[in-house]
């Protein structure tokens, strides 16, 4: 949300630009004209099964935000699944849906 309001903000002096956090097996909506806290709106699963509030989730990433992550790097973790599997089946990509971007070019 905090980068989403970076990119959108609606006074030009405060759009400083920045990088959306990538997920995988986790879907959203984006609706930059909605106001600041409001903008990322439908989290669900792959499966479609909507994210619960106050509910735990294991997760990974490139990057932390904030402090050193505990554990191994992310990226020796993939790379020994990988070199564990005889076959990776192809991957779904998680892109977020954007709203009231149509024939934005900027935005699309």
């Amino acid at each position: 949300e905090d980068v989403s309001d970076n990119l959108f903000n609606p006074d030009p002096y405060f759009q400083q630009g920045g990088d959306m956090v990538r997920v995988g097996g986790l879907n959203y909506v984006c609706d930059p004209s909605a106001n600041m806290g409001q903008r990322i709106q439908d989290l669900t699963l792959d499966d479609g099964s909507k994210l619960i509030a106050n509910k735990k989730y294991t997760v990974s990433g490139w990057a932390t935000v904030g402090s050193k992550a505990p554990g191994r790097p992310v990226w020796e973790v993939v790379a020994e699944y990988l070199r564990d599997q005889k076959v990776i089946r192809s991957l779904q990509m998680n892109t977020p849906k954007i709203k009231h971007v149509t024939n934005n070019f900027g935005m699309m």
